[in-house]
């Protein structure tokens, strides 16, 4: 039997001086699971027949899910929020909005910024290549974060979900994901801003 798997992968990237981003992948695969009877129930046969999660498919899907050209959000996912996150943490799948290690900046916890979580203007998800190559991409535009005292941010991430909400330290909705920057903790000012831009994407 063969199984076709589509990577996906994030990244989010942030900047005061210099950039900064995190990286992450993930496997999906799945298969048809088909089985012949004969007129009298006995079974005749039996076969898996291996998916092929094409180019438009995973364009719709993540269209559908992270909303189509210029919205924040999908139809029924609701708006996504991207947030700020401080304290270096182990990021486990079982992380939730309501259940993690880490802190969110922003509001309770310093560094302080104007405003609320930001909700990304998602552009279309396009596609470059075929298989085995072919990689399907969707970026949001640049979100800027005013801080308005020092502190230290290690980190970003995406709340989204019908219950998603752009007040921050709220734990309703769904952590879409979460991840420190790869260079280490950033330490920011007062009066300084943070342009942040995500990105995710799908291979196969």
């Amino acid at each position: 039997m063969s199984i076709e798997k589509s990577n996906f992968g994030d990244s989010a990237s942030a900047s005061v001086t210099r950039g900064a981003q995190h990286n992450e992948t993930l496997g999906i695969q799945g298969w048809y699971d088909v089985k012949c009877f004969d007129s009298e129930g006995n079974l005749k046969w039996e076969d898996k027949a291996p998916n092929l999660v094409t180019a438009v498919g995973k364009q719709a899907l993540f269209d559908y899910y992270f909303g189509a050209t210029g919205t924040a959000g999908g139809t029924a996912s609701g708006t996504n929020y991207l947030g700020l996150c401080g304290g270096t943490a182990t990021y486990t799948a079982a992380d939730t909005m309501a259940s993690h290690t880490w802190t969110e900046v922003g509001g309770t916890n310093a560094p302080a910024y104007t405003g609320n979580r930001q909700a990304p203007s998602w552009s279309a998800a396009t596609s470059t290549g075929s298989t085995p190559s072919n990689v399907t991409s969707k970026t949001a535009s640049a979100l800027t974060f005013s801080m308005t005292s020092s502190g230290t941010v290690n980190g970003c991430f995406i709340n989204s979900g019908a219950s998603a909400s752009a007040t921050k330290d709220t734990t309703t909705g769904i952590l879409y994901s979460a991840g420190n920057f790869t260079g280490g903790s950033k330490t920011v000012a007062s009066g300084d801003s943070l342009a942040v831009t995500y990105t995710t994407t799908a291979q196969s």
